[in-house]
């Protein structure tokens, strides 16, 4: 399969729009392109898993590799693995949804569905580079129309929280950057490519200076403590669409960037601060569950709760386990899928009543049956309820967790544990405040459930969700020989 169609589709679909001066056209052809792109992801989980069935156990299938800038070695490298198509899949459903949820935007419509479709270029560029160089230049693709989205399109304070959001990911960059041109030059060849890299011995000493850069500069995109912070201010500001983009699609790349180029490349550096990066996942998941209680925007509510459930993605990256890497794959796209949904339901819900305080909320059920049932669903799927895709992504993380048993890395896994009670708490509370009990204003009886739009893109996050927690066991043999390959490097370090 011709993987750069994934970077073409979106970029012919951007170009037409630019063309296009009716909004109702602009519309419809994001909505094409963004099934296209849904169609095209699909195609490719088809070819991947044939291929595989077929007997082929090439570590990347599908690679093109053309000379980009030959000066500095830089190539257009691209190439799948399990892992790779697990996140071009969760990219393809959160683009559509985000398409559908927009429809009703009004204000420069044209620009507004350009920025949409130009994060999820950057992202499947992201998603499929072999090459550090190209992969940090999709990166940074997408960091301008997250500012321009909460910037143009946001609310509340949304010039500070634009400006905050750019300065840290910018920040974020630089430190990827500079661990990225010091794997340049500490490898015996001077590449960007990544599975040369993978191959060339580079010196211990270097590996402990480059490491904290590559993982903490991806940490800041995934919401590591403390680079947490632009998280519930950056969502609490930006447009629906923009918030599940952020959630969905954003704080992924950060994840992918931990696991795919900081611990596959420097695995000594990971075996070395793997102790630092899960005791400040544990400080995470527990910090954004109890943050989260204090909270009575809903917003805020699962900006704070995303801190949370992004930790589990960095514990189980550090605890350098098959099973615990493999669910914090499982992870990144059971969050990417429920969080989407989540900041979906509750723009719904803002639509309508023009508030996000719960207080101010009561009843909605009696009047909004459809999004209230969403928001239920999506409710229990963060609480971990069996069924949904949260309790099989934590459960597989709690697993590989356990598989060390060192003290300290028990006690991390207790801790995280411990959040699920914490979290049923605030998502139990938030629920029942919001949807159960008599209808607190009088003009909420007049207020219209899901439009044809909003009812789709719910449907398709839940098909997501819900074939995840019911038969997860195609996206777990999807994603482990991706983990063992990742396993296999810091094994080679213990023999």
């Amino acid at each position: 399969m011709n993987l750069t169609l994934l970077i073409i589709a979106p970029l012919i679909t951007a170009v037409t729009m630019l063309l296009m001066r009716n909004a109702q056209q602009v519309k419809w052809t994001s909505l094409v392109g963004s099934a296209i792109q849904l169609v095209l992801a699909f195609a490719l989980l088809f070819v991947f898993q044939n291929e595989r069935s077929a007997g082929n156990t090439e570590q990347m299938l599908f690679q093109q590799n053309y000379t980009w800038f030959s000066a500095w070695n830089i190539h257009f490298h691209v190439g799948v693995d399990g892992i790779s198509v697990a996140m071009i899949l969760l990219t393809a459903f959160v683009v559509i949804a985000g398409v559908l949820v927009s429809w009703n935007v009004q204000k420069m419509v044209k620009e507004f569905y350009l920025m949409l479709i130009l994060l999820s270029i950057g992202a499947y560029g992201f998603f499929l580079s072999l090459d550090l160089f190209l992969l940090f230049f999709f990166l940074e693709i997408a960091v301008l129309p997250k500012f321009l989205l909460i910037g143009i399109w946001g609310s509340g304070e949304k010039e500070y929280s634009a400006n905050k959001l750019a300065l840290m990911l910018m920040g974020g960059s630089a430190l990827v950057l500079v661990g990225l041109l010091g794997v340049y030059f500490a490898g015996s060849e001077r590449t960007f490519d990544l599975l040369k890299l993978s191959r060339l011995p580079i010196p211990q000493e270097t590996q402990r200076l480059l490491f904290p850069l590559l993982f903490a500069g991806f940490g800041v995109f995934t919401a590591l403590f403390p680079f947490h912070t632009w998280v519930p201010d950056g969502h609490s500001s930006a447009p629906t669409a923009g918030s599940m983009f952020l959630a969905g699609i954003s704080m992924k790349l950060g994840g992918y960037g931990c696991l795919r180029v900081a611990t596959y490349i420097l695995p000594e550096g990971a075996k070395e601060y793997s102790t630092i990066i899960i005791a400040l996942a544990a400080i995470a998941i527990l910090y954004g569950a109890f943050a989260t209680m204090m909270q009575k925007d809903l917003k805020y509510i699962n900006a704070y709760s995303s801190v949370s459930h992004c930790g589990f993605v960095l514990l189980g990256i550090g605890m350098l386990t098959k099973t615990a890497i493999t669910g914090a794959v499982i992870q990144m796209v059971s969050h990417g899928l429920m969080t989407a949904l989540f900041f979906a339901v509750i723009g719904m819900i803002y639509d309508r009543t023009h508030t996000r305080s719960v207080k101010k909320l009561g009843g909605l059920l009696k009047v909004m049956p459809f999004i209230t049932t969403i928001f239920f669903i999506v409710g229990l799927c963060s609480l971990g309820l069996p069924g949904f895709s949260g309790f099989v992504a934590e459960m597989t993380v709690f697993m590989g967790s356990w598989e060390r048993p060192e003290i300290p890395y028990r006690v991390a896994t207790i801790a995280a544990c411990m959040s699920i009670v914490v979290t049923a708490v605030y998502i139990l509370r938030a629920i029942g405040q919001t949807a159960m009990g008599p209808v607190t204003e009088e003009r909420y009886m007049t207020l219209k459930d899901a439009s044809w739009n909003e009812k789709l893109a719910a449907v398709i996050l839940i098909t997501g969700i819900v074939v995840i927690g019911v038969a997860p066991f195609w996206l777990n043999d999807l994603v482990a020989p991706g983990a063992h390959h990742i396993i296999e490097k810091i094994s080679q370090l213990n023999n």
